[in-house]
């Protein structure tokens, strides 16, 4: 397949993980999984557990809920396909971590950041990439200031990966609907 930026778009349950497990592992070659999620209860320790017994021994797993391009340079090496899983969640960590306080700027800021660094791993190494991500401009408007600035942030990310990216996918109830292509 050789390298390509492929971003799997798409609502919460609308098959994103699976299909990109399963397209990774069409690939083939190593195989490596990025893990943004962190367990702070038990219902996502659950999905984390779910999520890592769907993965067979030809996977190796980062985990990096933050600083994911450094993260993929320092651990995936000379891998053949690195899926990122999900870029949802990395949003999360980084505006999480600013604090309640934070402004769209500073938020937007820090997500830039977080997208420009893993795009220059990704420029760097010989790899496929494939990278999960909650489409979220399709659903309600947040009621309160940091949900809004979360959206708003992941959705700036979404556009700027998707520009970059050979292929776009968006997933609507298990089914790939193909928005960019380039052969």
């Amino acid at each position: 397949m050789g390298k390509r930026l492929i971003i799997i778009l798409g609502g919460a349950r609308s098959g994103k993980s699976e299909y990109a497990r399963r397209l990774a592992e069409s690939m083939g070659g190593s195989l490596v999984y990025v893990a943004t999620a962190q367990a702070g209860d038990d219902e996502m320790s659950a999905r984390i557990d779910a999520h890592r017994l769907s993965r067979d021994e030809r996977w190796q797993t980062v985990e990096a809920p933050m600083n994911v391009g450094q993260a993929v340079r320092r651990k995936a090496g000379q891998a053949d396909v690195v899926l990122i899983d999900c870029l949802t969640l990395l949003a999360s960590n980084v505006i999480c971590a600013m604090g309640e306080t934070v402004t769209e700027m500073e938020a937007r800021q820090a997500i830039t950041k977080e997208i420009e660094a893993i795009l220059e791993t990704y420029s760097a190494c010989k790899a496929a990439w494939i990278v999960v991500s909650n489409e979220v401009g399709m659903g309600l408007v947040p009621p309160y200031p940091l949900g809004r600035i979360y959206r708003d942030a992941l959705g700036w990310a979404n556009q700027r990966l998707a520009r970059d990216a050979d292929e776009v996918v968006l997933m609507i109830a298990g089914l790939p609907m193909n928005l960019k292509k380039q052969s």
